[in-house]
């Protein structure tokens, strides 16, 4: 793809996703009970920051293992203390984050709309630790809360004309993993956008591919219920497939683990990842990842932690679009000589569009 169309961090990101998979060594050979403690690097760690993650852990491939990348880019960087806790369950958050706030952390990141009630009461009862949340808005915020929100609806429409234009069946499909009105940013703006992408496409070409899987107009759609059990990510993708859609996107995290494993055992089927690039995340697969809707949620996460140290903390809500490159869509990878140059100049066409407000993507579930 050319470079026009590609986010300009999407590359940091790569960088981050090649360094950050797994958990680095603590340099002090330590490790906290509530996860890892890592020591900050030749700046000595003037602050300290920390993450919880959700029940999908830091090795998720999506949005928990992409906000860890950003916390060690900032480890290395700007030579802070980080510390880890890893959720297996809801029932994690509260003793989770009660660990870090006893652990002298001067920033708590959360990871996921599930933890959005157990943040909001700890940032209440501790009104002297700045506390930011990725993939929703708190519930009552505050001077030291700070949500990290992306407009997936805008990357996703990208990816919906791409899939239209790329489709043989003329089918393409998504479903979520969850659909309940705290998983709106996080979810249901991916299809809002993927659907309004394809109704482009097809006005464009005079065509008519059709989504199954998600009905914008009535806001409902397929959804497995969960983020964990990738059986199902999987049930779903084959009922789709059954359909005739030959593309389908997960908006499901961890669960699309199944789609994957459908997609390549049926051998005529690709995929649209969501979160992180899932060409470098997802390597065993990535001949068939057609391109992913990218949040930059690690570059958020990192710049988050240097205002903090700086002493700069905004509690202003941060939201990333295509124009400010907090989302967009990953490059083609192994597509790149599949998909048409016509094609690619639409698509590059499209994301100005939208990054100048010529066009604007709708959705009631996107962030402001």
């Amino acid at each position: 793809m050319k470079n026009s169309l590609k986010v300009g961090a999407v590359a940091a990101a790569a960088a981050l996703a090649l360094a950050g998979c797994g958990s680095a060594p603590s340099e002090s050979g330590e490790a906290s009970a509530s996860g890892e403690t890592q020591s900050g690097g030749a700046a000595g760690g003037s602050i300290k920051a920390c993450m919880v993650s959700d029940s999908g852990g830091f090795e998720d491939k999506s949005f928990n293992q992409s906000g860890k990348e950003g916390m060690e880019k900032a480890k290395s960087e700007l030579g802070i203390e980080v510390d880890y806790a890893e959720s297996t369950s809801d029932a994690d958050f509260q003793p989770n984050i009660a660990n870090m706030v006893q652990g002298g952390c001067d920033v708590i990141i959360g990871v996921g709309y599930l933890m959005a009630d157990a943040l909001n009461q700890a940032a209440t009862e501790n009104p002297d630790i700045d506390f930011a949340l990725v993939d929703s808005t708190f519930t009552d915020p505050g001077e030291n809360t700070k949500a990290l929100v992306f407009n997936t609806a805008e990357a996703a429409y990208l990816a919906g004309y791409a899939s239209a234009g790329l489709t043989s069946t003329g089918k393409v499909g998504t479903y979520l993993g969850s659909q309940i009105p705290s998983t709106a940013v996080f979810a249901d703006g991916f299809a809002d956008g993927f659907a309004d992408g394809i109704a482009k496409y097809n006005e464009d070409n005079g065509t008519s591919v059709e989504l199954l899987g998600w009905d914008k107009e009535k806001q409902s759609g397929m959804a497995t219920g969960d983020f964990e059990d990738t059986s199902k990510g999987k049930q779903f993708t084959e009922q789709l497939i059954q359909q005739g859609a030959d593309i389908i996107m997960p908006v499901a995290g961890p669960v699309g683990a199944g789609t994957l494993a459908a997609a390549k055992d049926a051998g005529n089927v690709n995929v649209v990842w969501v979160d992180a690039d899932g060409y470098l995340t997802q390597p065993d697969y990535g001949s068939i990842i057609i391109t992913s809707v990218v949040k930059e949620i690690g570059q958020a996460v990192y710049d988050t932690v240097k205002t903090v140290q700086d002493g700069q903390w905004s509690s202003e809500d941060y939201v990333g679009t295509l124009a400010n490159g907090g989302v967009g869509i990953a490059p083609f990878h192994d597509w790149d000589s599949k998909v048409p140059a016509d094609l690619k100049s639409q698509l590059e066409d499209l994301q100005s569009q939208i990054s100048d407000g010529t066009i604007t993507v709708e959705s009631e579930n996107s962030p402001k």
